[in-house]
């Protein structure tokens, strides 16, 4: 795959930036990386930086690892995917290597046992310089991890959707308490922390004028349930724009490059049919994209219908 992306940019034919995730799974693939050290494109397009690792599966199917058991099934608390000690060690080897760690967690007990591998490599790395170790997810938290994000310096890498998508059972799984700590953006926002915003395409819809459309109203497209679910963790509407923007590119060390329109930076951007600062939450979801650009070249443009529509 990384040989396809480098051949499609060398003949021109991938006008898309790529920041790459080698699978922890594949352990001679990572080993060899960190052997090597990672790859920076000075031209950001294809940059190989991060290792994922899973360290749960999901809630919908009773996978992401509770503390406690699950409210509709006492019998389980989930599955851990990856032990907290290969977490340590893959985390620590990568902050020595200059990598950054993505880790997929979704329960309140793997995202607690990934916090404590983190902050374990973290104490033993001094030299780590700027690591922005990041938890994919981060769905389920228990109180009192909220705030080791913050302390750790540990980015919460989130997907409004998941919240819309889940909301139907999401407190059958975990009960009315623990629902409290989940798909919680403005529990974490108040403490400080980066976080981005993205789509988890194929599990969820890659278009994000949804998932800020989630992120604002904590509704789904149809405007259920009125007034929104737990809405107290609602965004702005300048909170979902900026994690869709500038805190993405920070998530990957490219604040300086990408995330806002302004001179000295890449000329990445969209023209769409509506301002979105002046429309309704629901005329979100009909925004079009009009035109795209990449590095300031036109790449996309959508055919305009006789009609002029």
């Amino acid at each position: 795959m990384l040989s396809a992306y480098s051949q499609l940019i060398s003949e021109g034919r991938l006008p898309l930036r790529i920041y790459v995730m080698l699978d922890a799974a594949d352990r001679a693939l990572t080993k060899d990386w960190l052997a090597g050290g990672p790859q920076i494109d000075t031209r950001h397009l294809l940059t190989i930086r991060a290792i994922k690792i899973f360290a749960d599966g999901a809630l919908g199917s009773r996978g992401a690892a509770l503390l406690e058991p699950y409210s509709d099934a006492p019998g389980t608390k989930g599955v851990i995917t990856t032990p907290q000690s290969e977490i340590y060690d893959i985390t620590r080897q990568a902050l020595q290597r200059g990598f950054q760690v993505n880790t997929h967690a979704i329960g309140d007990a793997a995202n607690r046992m990934v916090l404590d591998a983190y902050e374990q490599a973290l104490r033993e790395s001094p030299q780590a310089h700027d690591p922005r170790l990041r938890i994919e997810h981060a769905q389920v938290l228990a109180a009192p991890d909220i705030p080791r994000f913050a302390k750790l310096g540990v980015i919460p890498s989130m997907q409004p959707t998941h919240c819309t998508s889940d909301k139907a059972w999401a407190e059958k799984r975990i009960g009315a308490e623990r629902v409290k700590g989940a798909y919680a953006w403005r529990s974490l926002l108040k403490i400080g922390v980066h976080l981005p915003l993205s789509s988890d395409f194929p599990g969820e819809t890659l278009n994000p004028f949804y998932g800020i459309y989630a992120a604002i109203t904590r509704q789904d497209p149809e405007g259920n349930p009125p007034g929104g679910w737990y809405p107290e963790q609602r965004l702005t509407l300048d909170e979902a724009l900026r994690g869709y923007t500038v805190e993405g590119a920070y998530a990957e060390f490219e604040e300086n490059a990408k995330g806002s329109i302004e001179e000295g930076k890449l000329a990445d951007l969209v023209v769409i049919s509506r301002d979105i600062t002046q429309i309704a939450p629901k005329d979100l979801l009909s925004i079009q994209v009009m035109k795209t650009f990449i590095g300031g070249k036109l790449v996309y443009e959508k055919k305009q219908l006789a009609n002029g529509n």
